[in-house]
């Protein structure tokens, strides 16, 4: 059972009630995300996401630990370039006590000076974490290179030099300005009484107030063709190959799902198929959509060896144009959309997706869809949309190459330029 309420300052509740399991996952969602930082402050969703588990009025940061490692329960956050996300999953008879802490962590959080110095090179050692990775320092590299000087381009983490430069003072302007009762969503899916839980959360959140602000303001960014390449010494090449795709809520959206688990994003994908099963080229490789409110992208990524490299990209935009020109067939599509399908109802078992889903429901749609209407969404989609839908973004005039490894563009210049003259 869906419910969805305005507690009495604005806050937005999406509730789904699954009286069958002992679980319950909330979720406390904040529409602002890495795209809303100004340059001077990037990286201070991220850190603020940190600095709320660092220490309240009542609780210190160990006690916050504690108290929740009792319950025997999950709470963690997270943040992304449109949202950040505090949440927590626990058995339905410690809900209360997992909204109070929640509540104090929100409300509470003292932001010491101290705390904040330490945090600071915990989160340098997270972003250089990231540098040592080759497959996570592409992805940011890719994003930029697709999105250029967007903030959208930026990477959710911040670099050293705005993080060396946070304080008290810029957390507490940034949340003054961003967390507005209006810009919030509470989801929550388990077993829960209720009347009972849009009480408990009218009395430990509805009271809380925001000074109104204009609000974010969001650039849509242009996306061009490009080809980066960051030499690097390691052992294989990464790459990443990007193309404009839908914005999260568009209409066509299961049908860019569809194509993009046809691509690469199954073990039974073409790519996985031919480049890795079939010729053994890359451990890995795969596709993915990086989709926002107004934009999106759709991605591959491999890695392999140096000198397999140009044969990798031109293997991939082989079986680029070969949906774009021929389209898949009935039996690929059919497969297509049981794996989909499967894939959907499974994870439809667990409260922590279904409160994701009810989150963002909320907050790109504003409306509630039930497993019904996805997998009729899925089976609405024919052959002619996911062959329009290919023709549209795998258009070799919008394509981009980030390649990191010991390779110049020379060497792979062939492959992409072939894909470019359509």
């Amino acid at each position: 059972m869906f419910k969805k309420e305005i507690l009495s300052n604005g806050i937005t509740v999406v509730a789904e009630q699954i009286p069958h399991v002992k679980s319950v996952s909330l979720g406390l969602w904040v529409k602002v995300g890495s795209r809303d930082e100004e340059l001077k402050e990037h990286g201070i969703s991220h850190f603020i996401e940190h600095m709320f588990f660092k220490g309240t009025e009542k609780r210190s940061a160990k006690e916050i630990a504690q108290e929740m490692d009792s319950l025997g329960g999950e709470l963690n956050a997270f943040t992304s370039r449109e949202a950040t996300t505090f949440y927590l999953k626990v058995l339905d008879e410690d809900l209360l006590d997992a909204v109070k802490l929640l509540s104090d962590i929100f409300h509470n959080s003292t932001f010491d000076r101290r705390e904040i110095g330490k945090e600071k090179q915990v989160v340098i050692e997270e972003i250089n974490m990231v540098a040592d990775d080759p497959e996570d320092y592409l992805h940011d590299l890719h994003t930029k290179n697709m999105l250029k000087d967007n903030p959208l381009g930026r990477p959710i983490l911040g670099n050293v030099e705005t993080v060396r430069s946070m304080d008290r003072r810029k957390i507490v302007d940034f949340i003054g300005r961003h967390y507005q009762p209006k810009d919030i969503v509470i989801a929550i899916a388990g077993n829960f009484e209720p009347v009972y839980l849009m009480k408990t959360l009218d009395r430990y959140f509805g009271r809380y107030s925001a000074k109104d602000t204009d609000g974010k303001i969001r650039i849509t960014p242009e996306i061009d063709g490009d080809t980066l390449i960051k030499r690097k010494k390691l052992e294989q090449v990464h790459i990443c190959m990007g193309m404009r795709a839908l914005p999260l809520p568009h209409k066509d959206r299961y049908a860019l799902y569809l194509l993009n688990s046809i691509v690469g994003g199954s073990l039974s994908s073409r790519l996985f198929h031919e480049i890795r099963e079939r010729r053994g080229l890359a451990y890995s490789i795969y596709s993915y959509l990086s989709l926002y409110y107004d934009t999106g992208q759709f991605n591959i990524y491999a890695a392999t060896g140096v000198n397999s490299a140009e044969e990798v990209i031109r293997l991939i935009t082989r079986e680029l144009s070969s949906i774009r020109r021929g389209g898949i067939g009935a039996d690929e599509m059919r497969k297509t959309k049981n794996q989909l399908k499967g894939n959907l109802m499974l994870s439809m078992e667990s409260t922590g997706t279904r409160m994701n889903k009810l989150a963002k429901d909320e907050i790109y749609f504003g409306q509630f869809f039930s497993l019904e209407d996805m997998i009729s969404e899925i089976e609405s989609v024919s052959k002619d949309q996911i062959r329009i839908l290919a023709e549209e973004i795998f258009d070799p005039t919008g394509f981009s190459v980030t390649i990191l490894g010991p390779l110049s563009k020379k060497e792979i210049g062939g492959a992409i330029l072939d894909y470019s003259r359509g």
